[in-house]
């Protein structure tokens, strides 16, 4: 079992900016698929990110293409979302998950492991 904890959400204004951190534990992080999902109240988890631990292949979801970056630091067993020009619908919960084998990314039941969750507020 991976233990995972999300860092650095917050308040913010549209159009700013926010960095999320995930904190692994295990000696095999490096081989995890990675992923970010979010959770807005009365809406269903939705797929934000993935980073595959094999040559770091990336994937996002449409609503978030081209404003947030996902990456990884296996040497920290960390992963990063960096979230740039935020929308106030982007406002929810954001879990990271982890994945032991490789396969699939964008849905929720594909993953083993999961974070407790930091909450991100985009204000109008």
């Amino acid at each position: 079992q991976v233990q995972l904890l999300e860092s650095g959400g917050g308040l913010v204004q549209a159009g700013g900016s926010l960095r999320l951190s995930c904190a692994a534990s295990g000696r095999t992080f490096s081989s995890y698929t990675m992923g970010w999902f979010r959770q807005a109240p009365g809406k269903e988890r939705e797929f934000v990110a993935a980073i595959r631990g094999s040559f770091g292949t990336v994937h996002y979801g449409d609503s978030v293409k081209g404003r947030f970056t996902i990456s990884r630091d296996n040497a920290k067993n960390t992963m990063y979302l960096q979230m740039d020009s935020l929308k106030p619908e982007d406002t929810a919960i954001y879990y990271c998950a982890a994945r032991y084998y490789n396969g699939g990314v964008y849905s929720a039941n594909e993953y083993n492991d999961w974070g407790q969750g930091t909450q991100v507020t985009v204000s109008s």
